[in-house]
């Protein structure tokens, strides 16, 4: 994948912004609401490429105490915008400031639960 290659090293300054969507299982402390079987993050991460965004975005999230599963990803905004996503203009200013700070933003959280769950 072509990057922002800013310096004439080839380095790239700016690193590229992924959307993933991190799923969760349950873990002790994870701050997930009682009765959810795991989550939904979806995540704006930085990385030089896809697989960098993903190893530092999972790494994250263990070390808030998060038990990731699965990962998937939409791509950078540019491949999301081939794709006919609508970023709105909210989430483009995040996936800025993901760049400028080099922080993984979570934009949403969803709980799972388990249908058949007796309560």
């Amino acid at each position: 994948m072509a990057g922002n290659a800013d310096s004439k090293d080839g380095a790239k300054d700016v690193p590229e912004v992924y959307t993933l969507l991190v799923e969760v299982g349950r873990k002790e402390g994870d701050g997930l609401p009682e009765g959810a079987s795991g989550g939904a993050l979806m995540c704006l991460a930085p990385g030089r490429d896809e697989a960098e965004a993903v190893r530092e975005t999972v790494k994250l999230l263990e070390t808030a105490g998060l038990a990731p599963l699965h990962v998937s990803s939409y791509g950078t905004r540019a491949e999301r915008e081939a794709e006919g996503h609508d970023i709105s203009a909210e989430e483009a200013a995040l996936m800025e400031r993901a760049a400028r700070e080099n922080a993984v933003i979570v934009l949403q959280t969803t709980p799972f639960y388990d249908d058949g769950e007796e309560g």
